[in-house]
């Protein structure tokens, strides 16, 4: 199997498995408990909101575990509503975000509050002057993703959070596919609020976090026990937060890798090769290369392909292609056949019959995002096996064609 799903979620690595298996049979205590292994167990989770907080710059007590990213957006956006409803009902988001943002907007919608849907530029760009010209005297809340889950763009995200700091206004990113992947510091980039998720970095399922600044009082996610300084009632999932932990200082290591040898994570440079730290490759701009050279080959080699999302301001691992006249759909199903795993979208609308609304903001028509595919590449990835979904894309994309041209519509 050749696995380009990383977007969706990422194989649990091998050292995060090892420090996860204890907890799950010999140190099974609950962090509460006053005994030695329940103290055991409250130190390993607070190791691990010190691993997490490291990633993005933030200070251990500002980490608040959740079941994940979802959740945590859900809990930025309704807690900031619900505190702040007396200095204005009015929020600030984008037509892209993933749906964890605006389904929450929806509702809140429902319950009287303002959203200001802004849209994407061609490439999926927000810039800050189309923020900065929505802002009210009642805005309450900016949230704009760090980088888009479907086409990758990265946000300007420390411009958008200088703004928002600038008139007082609280902002938050939805940073679930862009930590561990791009430096994000939150405090040199003014963010209030991050939401992120474990098994985006290699950790595992249904662990993830919020990171609220420190001195910012919203309301709780869940009433109940006292559990992350009664902010998030429920007994602690030590064996999924220790996991997040250790996924969290295996990004950190990668970055600072990619960082030693001069790596941009946010500008491309296809000729850089394959960087090498001491005898180490370097996971980010090993997986940076790979994804240039795969975007390159496509765009030489099958005639009718469109890049979805910026070129340079990309995730390191993705590669969202529209291949005209071809149903992304009834390509993914071949690929599968073919033991080629990817997709054709956010793995959360997985068998919605509605196209994209990412690639409709971004101006696409609603044929086009339809014939849209995602390959986001990982740390295991060759180029061997870029080298063969290359080919093997060729192959049925010219098979689908020629079926198209003789009325066969599906596979």
């Amino acid at each position: 199997m050749i696995y380009l799903d990383h977007a969706a979620t990422t194989p649990v690595a091998a050292e995060v498995l090892d420090a996860m298996l204890p907890w799950f049979s010999d140190d099974y205590a609950n962090p509460g408990g006053i005994y030695q292994s329940g103290v055991k167990a409250r130190n390993v989770v607070n190791r691990a909101r010190e691993q997490v907080g490291a990633l993005i710059g933030a200070q251990a007590d500002e980490i608040y575990f959740t079941a994940g990213g979802t959740e945590a957006d859900n809990w930025a956006l309704r807690a900031v509503a619900e505190s702040f409803a007396d200095k204005g009902r009015h929020i600030i988001t984008t037509r892209i975000e993933h749906h964890a943002v605006l389904h929450t907007c929806a509702y809140l919608e429902q319950k009287g509050y303002e959203i200001t849907y802004l849209d994407a530029d061609t490439d999926g760009l927000v810039h800050a002057e189309a923020v900065e010209r929505a802002i009210r005297p009642d805005t309450i809340l900016i949230s704009v993703m760090a980088a888009n889950n479907e086409i990758g763009t990265i946000q300007p995200i420390a411009e958008i959070g200088a703004l928002a700091a600038g008139r007082g206004i609280l902002f938050h990113t939805d940073a679930v596919q862009a930590v561990g992947q791009i430096p994000i510091d939150v405090k040199q980039m003014n963010i209030d609020l991050l939401s992120a998720g474990a098994h985006k970095i290699y950790g595992p399922k249904g662990v993830g976090c919020l990171y609220i600044r420190k001195g910012l009082k919203i309301g709780p996610l869940l009433h109940g026990g006292s559990q992350e300084r009664s902010r998030r009632a429920g007994t602690e999932n030590v064996p999924g937060i220790v996991g997040f932990g250790v996924a969290a200082a295996l990004a950190c290591r990668r970055l600072a890798e990619e960082q030693a040898v001069g790596g941009d994570p946010a500008e491309s440079d296809p000729a850089a090769g394959n960087l090498i730290v001491g005898k180490l490759p370097c996971d980010m701009g090993k997986i940076r290369t790979l994804r240039d050279h795969m975007i390159r080959r496509f765009e030489t080699e099958i005639p009718g392909c469109r890049l979805n999302g910026h070129r340079d301001r990309r995730l390191p691992g993705n590669v969202n292609l529209s291949f005209e006249g071809v149903e992304g759909e009834s390509l993914l199903i071949r690929l599968d056949m073919k033991g080629i795993c990817a997709s054709a979208g956010s793995a959360c609308t997985s068998g919605s019959l509605d196209p994209s609304h990412v690639l409709l903001a971004i101006g696409l028509t609603a044929a086009q995002a339809r014939e849209a595919v995602r390959f986001s590449l990982g740390v295991e990835n060759t180029q061997e096996e870029i080298d063969r979904t290359v080919e093997t894309v060729k192959y049925t994309v010219a098979k689908l064609r020629e079926m198209k041209q003789k009325g066969i519509q599906r596979v």
